[in-house]
């Protein structure tokens, strides 16, 4: 593919929307012993949907990693279905009306997430989802977030013990 600017050019908006794919919009160091991180100017008018994608992350403890949107806390809604892999069929578990999105990832000693999120700087519900691996359970979070706010920023938690250390990126989907 050839692209329309040379290397070390500075990129402007406008050379970056004729550009179609994903468009890394910043990254966070997870510190040391926290149990949640906050993620500010992660969403503008810029993109419409982006990609949130936490790796390296090392957890104090087997827990799923749930996010909230801004300072919204209440109106989340979503479904994970999951299974074991050493288990039968799959089961299910449901956010109704919660305070945050439960089921955004987690993990047992090296914690991860990727999370894709529709619209959340436009005032519309925003929608989500999510791989989730927790322990030996592997599944697929989808919710939306029912509140017609504008979101800039989000914030990831554990739901026991702490984080330490690994990367928040955040992408923007570009449609070109």
């Amino acid at each position: 593919m050839t692209y329309p600017w040379a290397a070390g050019e500075v990129l402007t908006a406008s050379d970056l929307n004729n550009y179609a794919g994903l468009v890394f919009i910043k990254s966070q160091t997870i510190g040391s012993g926290v149990s949640s991180v906050t993620v500010s100017n992660a969403f503008s008018s810029t993109f419409d949907n982006y990609r949130i994608h936490a790796n390296g992350i090392v957890v104090s403890a087997d827990s799923n990693m749930y996010m909230t949107l801004g300072s919204a806390t209440s109106s989340y809604y979503g479904a994970l279905v999951y299974a074991s892999y050493s288990g039968a069929g799959p089961s299910a578990v449901g956010d109704n009306n919660n305070s945050r999105f439960s089921y955004c990832g987690g993990g047992a000693v090296i914690g991860s997430c990727l999370i894709e999120v529709m619209m959340p700087f436009a005032t519309t519900n925003t929608e989500i989802m999510a791989r989730q691996r927790y322990s030996v359970v592997y599944g697929t979070y989808i919710g939306h977030h029912a509140d017609a706010t504008s979101h800039t920023s989000f914030t990831l938690t554990m739901a026991s013990g702490t984080m330490t250390g690994g990367t928040i990126r955040v992408y923007g989907y570009n449609n070109g």
